[in-house]
């Protein structure tokens, strides 16, 4: 399992990283993990869009989801079959924004071996391939100013924020609660979609700055980009929520 992680993530992470480092200005490593990490969400964003596409989905079709839940009210089972039916016919794969976060987290993982089990700043030439020539220099300092080797108490606090403004837009809010019909499921919904909201960003900014500046970097890039991502896909499919808003003969918001 190491040598797989190590030859699939590891190592041309580590490649690509010393060519970035080799041809950008500077020979500035913040410039080449920032690089990277577009590079990466470029290749990602078929199936960013897809999971974005998803949630938007999932959430205009909510009228329909809830008519199968009061029809199949007594029938757990039947229930289950009949959404999953309902996500096949509408081609909606609800695990779809788990896989984009599974994806991205061996990538945070494999920068953290990048930077603090060697490779980084002193080159191992031993993990270059043939055909990537190593720089004479390497620089840490990003854009001269930022150490990315050691830990970031500012890129730290970005990723918290924009990680708080990418969940605030990618997760919808729960409707008012219902103080004459108090449920468990409803309050175990709300505590989860909280935590998501404002313990996360917490979590991810204390876990970038335990690392290195290069992963807050990294992640901040990220959250950026998937912020931008998420208003780019929202407006392009714009029509679609129209079109099921009038099949559906309601505003969805």
């Amino acid at each position: 399992m190491i040598a797989f992680f190590h030859a699939t993530l590891y190592q041309p992470l580590y490649n690509g990283l010393v060519f970035l480092i080799g041809v950008l200005p500077g020979a500035d490593v913040g410039l080449a993990v920032l690089v990277l990490t577009i590079l990466v969400k470029l290749i990602l964003f078929p199936l960013s869009e897809k999971a974005v596409k998803a949630q938007l989905l999932m959430k205009l079709y909510e009228p329909d989801l809830n008519n199968l839940k009061l029809k199949y009210k007594d029938d757990k089972e039947g229930h289950a079959r009949a959404v999953l039916n309902f996500y096949r016919e509408k081609k909606i794969n609800p695990f779809s924004s788990f896989l984009v976060l599974l994806i991205q987290m061996p990538i945070i993982i494999s920068l953290y071996y990048v930077f603090y089990k060697g490779g980084l700043p002193a080159l191992n030439n031993d993990l270059l391939y043939s055909f990537i020539k190593a720089p004479g220099e390497v620089n840490m300092l990003f854009l001269g100013l930022i150490d990315i080797g050691s830990k970031s108490l500012l890129f730290a606090v970005l990723v918290s924020v924009s990680q708080f403004f990418q969940m605030k837009l990618s997760i919808p809010p729960l409707p008012p609660r219902d103080k004459n019909k108090p449920s468990m499921k409803d309050e175990l919904a709300r505590s989860m979609n909280t935590q998501m909201r404002y313990f996360m960003p917490l979590f991810v900014g204390f876990i970038a700055y335990n690392i290195s500046g290069a992963v807050g970097l990294y992640w901040t890039t990220s959250n950026i980009f998937a912020i931008g991502q998420e208003l780019y896909i929202r407006r392009k499919y714009a029509k679609t929520k129209s079109t099921i808003s009038e099949r559906s003969g309601e505003a969805i918001k």
